[in-house]
């Protein structure tokens, strides 16, 4: 019998659909994997913010990662919206307990918008109890600012302050973990991306061209989403990252000209579908 690379993703759920578990189903499924999900908080939330935000309870919460895992599995896992030390903790000790290996861990703490969607409790305990356990990180400016306590002027800071993350991580668990730096908050005409893998002890450079679009809401999401997919197909860490990169730098290109909601919209996950 056939089988689909699985990825199960841990998130909250966006009302609006371009973020959270909407946009992370939405870019495995359109990267070619097949999506499970274990839902961690419902928000309030569309274009113009976030109103609201209901936690699921955690022992509902590690239920529905034991009924996925149990049964269909999953080669790799996407981790977003964690908004308390407990839950944080929780998903840790779950994955754990399954051997869970391929771990793309997106550290979420501000929506689009501007919210914040974690508390300052959730931010350490996701530095030093869960980050150390993943395999790939990959944090936005602001992200990586707050889990590295380094200043980023330009991308030229992104190459060091990858390393600084990534060493801090080794110290903790003993474990490589790469780190995708992600340099959108820049304004510079070209964007690049810096992508170390830890593994290998090498950086990759992912360029694009800045697609100047209101309709970025979920870039984040998206990207993690999309690399997570490509490793469960198999693709080892510097093909899954150009990969993940080609693809959502197409969705944002795709979804410029969209007129959804008034204020960010969403990427076009299903671009491959317009041809």
């Amino acid at each position: 019998m056939k089988t689909y690379p699985k990825v199960l993703t841990i998130a909250g759920s966006d009302s609006g659909g371009g973020a959270g578990i909407q946009a992370d189903i939405k870019a495995i499924s359109a990267t070619g994997s097949y999506a499970a999900s274990a839902i961690t908080a419902v928000t309030v939330q569309n274009t113009l913010g976030v109103k609201a935000v209901h936690n699921v309870p955690v022992e509902i919460i590690r239920g529905q990662i034991s009924a996925v895992l149990s049964d269909i599995g999953a080669d790799a896992v996407k981790i977003g919206m964690l908004s308390t030390a407990e839950l944080v903790r929780a998903v840790r000790d779950t994955l754990l307990e399954y051997g869970i290996g391929n771990i793309v861990l997106d550290p979420v703490m501000v929506a689009t918008s501007g919210d914040r969607l974690i508390d300052e409790d959730a931010v350490q305990v996701l530095a030093g109890e869960l980050a150390p356990w993943a395999r790939v990180l990959t944090p936005n400016i602001p992200e990586a600012e707050i889990l590295a306590g380094e200043k980023i002027n330009s991308g030229d800071d992104l190459p060091r302050v990858a390393r600084i993350l990534s060493d801090r991580l080794f110290s903790i668990s003993k474990r490589k973990v790469s780190v995708l730096m992600k340099a959108g908050h820049l304004e510079d005409a070209e964007l690049v991306d810096y992508f170390y893998n830890a593994e290998e002890d090498h950086f990759i450079e992912l360029r694009s061209k800045r697609s100047y679009s209101k309709n970025t809401h979920g870039t984040g999401c998206t990207l993690s989403s999309a690399f997570a997919s490509c490793l469960a197909q198999g693709f080892g860490l510097d093909e899954s990252a150009r990969r993940a990169k080609d693809y959502l730098s197409r969705a944002i290109v795709a979804g410029a000209d969209y007129e959804i909601g008034h204020g960010h919209g969403p990427v076009n996950h299903f671009w491959c579908l317009d041809h």
